[in-house]
């Protein structure tokens, strides 16, 4: 089973950027489709973001189109959430995971506010 651990996140003034990382432990990272998701206080999960296997293909929320973007890198086993243009509605907490219906990691936590 993946094992998948978020960081990157933190506190930015509205129109700030931030990069996040999810590193992933096992050998199927790159067989995967990967998405981000993420949770703001008091609401469900959304999704925010998808790349295909070999990241030759991506997938975003209408909220985020334009400001977010996803890359992989396979040989790290890393997947990456570059967030710019930040909006204080992006304050949640976010997460990396194979199936966007469910997370099983700790997330890291983007708060967006002056």
């Amino acid at each position: 089973e993946i094992q998948l651990v978020e960081s990157g996140g933190g506190l930015v003034q509205p129109g700030g950027s931030l990069r996040l990382s999810c590193t992933a432990s096992g050998s199927t990272f790159s067989s995967n489709s990967m998405h981000w998701v993420r949770q703001a206080p008091g609401k469900g999960l959304e999704w925010v973001s998808r790349i295909s296997p070999t990241g030759g293909s991506t997938n975003y929320a209408d909220s985020v189109k334009v400001r977010f973007t996803i890359t992989r890198d396979n040989v790290k086993n890393t997947l990456y959430l570059q967030l710019n243009s930040l909006k204080t509605e992006d304050t949640a907490m976010y997460y990396c995971t194979t199936d966007p219906r469910t997370v099983r990691s700790q997330g890291t936590q983007v708060t967006v506010s002056s």
